[in-house]
């Protein structure tokens, strides 16, 4: 999300001509593609990372996850629309969840969006809108449960990341709960709704069922707590700041003071503690992904590439507490090679997984476990109840 601190619109961008983002020709040579590439193609555009790890997972998973990673990008792309003000996002996202539920017409909704994306919108984002009832199509041929798994997935993102539109972020987030609210909202229902689609697949993973439904959920804060960390002063260029302000406040720094090249002590020693939450996420993550049978190398990869790229991402942070861009705490794609290579070798051994990650995450701050210890959408839902 690209969020202004009070969720007004950023910049008034002119309509983008049709012709500098998504040609006639391009569409075409889109709906020549059988599903699968056409998919690719799409991800390809705007997300390489994704691009890159779906294909290890076993076909009868790699369409569908592929599908969710677009669907929730539309959602990504409506709330990071600057041309859009808070009111307009909500009904755009509320009109797609309702489309991807099956209750509403994808064609009208493709058409009274796609002229409202301005210039700042990338152009793979613009073809993504052009093309969205196609893609809603793949999502409606999905089975019963797989369709189920994916619109309760962007109906939670929709909702919640709306929740935030309208918030003054410059002095960062009240609490560690509401990061963890926010993390969930664009991380954790992402783990969820992966999680369901595993159990979907194979039995064996279906018998760990809740145990992966909770630690989904820290598999995502992690991801996103490392994302929040590396990307802090690109934020704060933005007047947005993600960071939970009363830990600060508590150690003596208020986070509306924060400036680059910043080397106060206080700030500085709960940044740390926040790499240590992240650290203790990552932890769980490792756990999550064990939980999948050795014989699924595919799928572990899917899991240990993204892992082992975040714990790397951690460690830079954590050599470099004085950075003041995310380009200077990036790994280097030296090091995402290694990660690949590393998870192909040791995707099949548990033991060896656990001492890379113990190797690879010495000197990261620790956190108390139950910092880290957070509940399914599911457990949160019942909890309610009683």
């Amino acid at each position: 999300m690209r969020l202004n601190p009070h969720g007004t619109v950023l910049a008034t961008a002119p309509e983008a001509p049709a012709a500098a983002v998504f040609s006639a020709q391009s569409e075409c040579e889109l709906g020549l593609l059988q599903d699968d590439d056409f998919q690719a193609r799409l991800l390809d555009g705007v997300s390489r990372t994704f691009a890159l790890t779906i294909p290890r997972l076993p076909p009868a998973l790699a369409g569908p996850v592929s599908n969710a990673y677009l669907l929730c990008r539309i959602v990504d792309t409506i709330e990071d629309e600057v041309s859009l003000d808070s009111a307009r996002k909500r009904r755009f996202c509320r009109r797609f969840a309702e489309v991807v539920a099956g209750r509403g017409d994808s064609v009208s909704l493709a058409a009274d969006l796609a002229p409202l994306l301005s210039t700042n919108t990338l152009p793979a984002e613009h073809e993504l809108i052009a093309v969205m009832p196609r893609v809603i199509g793949i999502t409606h041929a999905f089975d019963t449960a797989t369709r189920a798994a994916l619109s309760t997935c962007v109906n939670t993102m929709a909702d919640g990341m709306a929740e935030f539109q309208d918030r003054d972020l410059s002095g960062g987030l009240a609490n560690l709960q509401e990061m963890n609210d926010y993390c969930y909202y664009v991380a954790g229902v992402v783990g969820e709704m992966l999680t369901k689609l595993f159990c979907l697949y194979s039995p064996e993973i279906a018998a760990h069922r809740d145990e992966m439904m909770r630690l989904a959920v820290s598999f995502g804060q992690g991801l996103q707590m490392t994302n929040i960390l590396k990307d802090l002063w690109d934020d704060h260029d933005r007047g947005v700041c993600w960071l939970p302000g009363d830990m600060f406040r508590e150690a003596g720094f208020d986070l509306r003071s924060l400036r680059p090249g910043n080397t106060d002590a206080a700030f500085r020693s709960t940044f740390s503690r926040l790499i240590g939450v992240a650290h203790q996420h990552l932890k769980n993550a490792l756990a999550y992904t064990l939980l999948i049978p050795p014989g699924e190398a595919g799928m572990r990869e899917f899991c240990l590439w993204a892992l082992g790229m975040a714990l790397l991402t951690l460690r830079k942070i954590n050599a470099h507490l004085d950075f003041v861009e995310s380009s200077q705490v990036k790994i280097t794609r030296r090091a995402v090679k290694a990660t690949v290579l590393t998870s192909r070798f040791a995707r099949g051994h548990d033991a060896l997984l656990r001492a890379i990650f113990f190797v690879a995450g010495r000197g990261l701050p620790d956190a108390d476990p139950a910092l880290a210890r957070l509940s399914s959408k599911e457990d949160r839902t019942e909890n309610q109840s009683l």
